[in-house]
């Protein structure tokens, strides 16, 4: 198991070596952080990551590392799973014992198409540890199959999970619920002109039933890109953004909604329900954002200790023109905004397919620690040279943002998932890395195949 050090960066894009009384000094400092990041003014003691590394997987383009994967990691009492693509686009399933450095890899009956970047993997396992995938889904019918039994990475056959509204299928994802029964998000139609469906799976029946055929209505004019979490407490929050074609620059305000009872029924932030189902005119607006602001789609949200929704996103900045990483957040019944930091670089958003951005998608947690809730957005910035980053807030909402990047190492297009569940058990955060190179609209690289790697650290352990 290797470590490397991450060096904290106090809103300084490229940091300066900072002024000690002797050469010497200067030079063991240097010496020590020879595997770390950017040497910065006004830094800290470094903080130990562990890394794991895997085996070689699909590069030529963003497929592995898009951030609406929910999973690419998923943990289970003490064992941790992970898929990805390899070179061959077969589907690779993986475990190992959390903490430990050594992975069992196992090359599945399954391949998929990964010259589509839509086409993504996600995994969970249930509360009885059967290891749950959906693959390789762009408007296709429904790709899924689950472990034969519990912590195996064998799979099934490909199979059905209800049989209703399964010919059209984007984006999916699962959740676990606190009782261990998982639900699992899809779209069902195109973008511009499409419907959010919810299934649950009974832990105990080992059945699927459809929740929700159509929670939120595009009313065949626009459709919703979400992003979901579950609260401790088993409360469902999702928010997301309109887009009324196929263009991203259509995307428009940021939304939300929540569901206290496993999805049934559905309120507002002011627990005013929702008939469903949920319209455009009809919704809680959470932040008003106009068309043509590079609003980008499917980010990140999270929640505080007290079932607060936190959601990290991006859009364009009105006073500078250039799109800004903002976090959105109720706080005492109102919705709120902040910038993390401030941006240079001036990007467009405008047309469609997967496209080569200057900035990753960020991922959001928050943790409380001594009384003050920890803020930790995940991203990539060109700015700061591609390389994995992280915004840390000792004190949300009413703190500094401080910047810190964890590896020197360039990641192309790289977006951040991590294990939800690890994060929600033990407090580690359990990042998927590997460079990958997109290129606009659904193009290829000739980028080399490269290693997936699991890098874990302790939000607790930054000072």
């Amino acid at each position: 198991m290797n470590i490397h050090f991450a060096q904290v960066d106090n809103r300084v894009h490229k940091g300066r070596l900072m002024v000690f009384p002797s050469y010497f000094l200067i030079l063991a400092f240097f010496t020590i952080c020879l595997r770390g990041q950017t040497i910065a003014q006004q830094s800290t003691a470094p903080f130990s990551i562990q890394t794991s590394e895997i085996t070689k997987g699909w590069s030529s383009n963003s497929v592995n590392a898009v951030i609406f994967r929910k999973n690419s990691l998923a943990t289970h009492k003490n064992t941790q799973y992970v898929a990805f693509y390899d070179p061959e686009e077969r589907v690779i399933l993986a475990k190992r014992k959390v903490g430990k450095s050594e992975w069992e890899i196992h090359t599945t009956q399954y391949k998929g198409h990964a010259a589509d970047a839509h086409n993504s993997i996600s995994i969970m396992v249930d509360g009885e540890g059967y290891l749950h995938m959906a693959w390789d889904h762009h408007n296709d019918t429904l790709r899924y199959a689950k472990s034969i039994k519990p912590g195996s990475l064998e799979l099934t056959e490909k199979m059905s999970m209800t049989g209703e509204n399964e010919n059209s299928i984007t984006y999916p994802e699962f959740h676990r619920l606190p009782d261990g029964d998982l639900l699992f998000f899809y779209r069902k139609g195109e973008s511009g002109r499409g419907n959010l469906i919810i299934n649950r799976y009974d832990t105990g029946r080992k059945t699927w039933k459809q929740i929700q055929n159509n929670l939120i209505d595009g009313e065949g004019e626009r459709n919703a890109y979400w992003q979901a979490c579950v609260d401790a407490k088993g409360t469902i929050h999702i928010s997301w953004v309109w887009r009324e074609t196929w263009d991203v620059a259509t995307n428009h305000d940021l939304c939300y909604a929540r569901s206290n009872d496993g999805g049934i029924t559905w309120e507002n932030s002011k627990a005013e329900p929702y008939k469903l189902p949920i319209k455009m005119g009809s919704v809680e607006v959470a932040f008003s954002i106009p068309q043509n602001s590079e609003l980008i789609n499917q980010t990140s949200m999270t929640t505080d200790e007290m079932g607060q929704p936190v959601i990290a996103t991006y859009w364009r900045d009105q006073k500078t023109g250039k799109p800004q990483y903002h976090v959105v957040y109720l706080d005492n019944g109102q919705w709120k905004s902040q910038v993390v930091y401030e941006r240079e670089t001036r990007f467009s958003l405008s047309g469609g397919g997967t496209k080569k951005i200057p900035i990753s998608r960020p991922q959001i947690v928050v943790k409380e620690i001594d009384q003050k809730t920890r803020a930790v957005m995940i991203f990539r910035d060109q700015e700061r040279e591609n390389k994995p980053s992280i915004a840390l807030n000792q004190d949300f909402p009413s703190g500094e943002w401080k910047l810190i990047d964890l590896l020197e190492s360039d990641l192309g297009s790289w977006e951040p998932t991590y294990d939800t569940e690890l994060w929600k058990s033990k407090g580690i955060l359990s990042l998927f890395i590997q460079k990958v190179e997109q290129v606009d609209s659904e193009g290829l690289s000739d980028a080399e195949p490269e290693i997936v790697k699991v890098f874990d650290w302790d939000v607790d352990s930054i000072e």
